[in-house]
């Protein structure tokens, strides 16, 4: 079964508990591409900010984003919504936009996984 795991936290909160949660989404990651099991890593949201932190070579995570970073997408009206767009480009994350919704250039429809019985987890 495949399981799709989603960083909703925001980079910007600042806090040890939004790292937490990447640091543990990505260990998840690491874990299951380990096992040979289907996944993707998907930031949502504010979580959309991520990828560019992660990219950078000092960040604390970076080289587990590194292990994992060809399983990662990004939701493309979230990134237009929280301005992280510019960011995004060179970290090569591809940025998904298929659904449509007003006020956006389309994001990423987590509830096409649930209609395919995948597992969400989220962070």
């Amino acid at each position: 079964m495949k399981t799709v795991i989603v960083v909703f936290s925001d980079p910007k909160a600042g806090s040890e508990e939004s790292l937490g949660r990447v640091f543990n989404a990505l260990f998840l990651a690491y874990e299951l591409k380990d096992k040979q099991q289907d996944f993707d890593l998907v930031f949502q949201g504010a979580g959309v900010r991520w990828p560019a932190e992660l990219a950078l070579p000092e960040h604390p995570a970076h080289a587990l984003y590194e292990s994992v970073r060809d399983r990662i997408v990004a939701c493309g009206g979230c990134a237009d919504v929280f301005g992280a767009g510019a960011g995004l480009a060179p970290t090569g994350v591809a940025l998904v936009r298929d659904k449509s919704i007003p006020g956006t250039s389309g994001v990423l429809d987590l509830s096409r996984h649930l209609d395919a019985g995948h597992r969400l987890v989220t962070f």
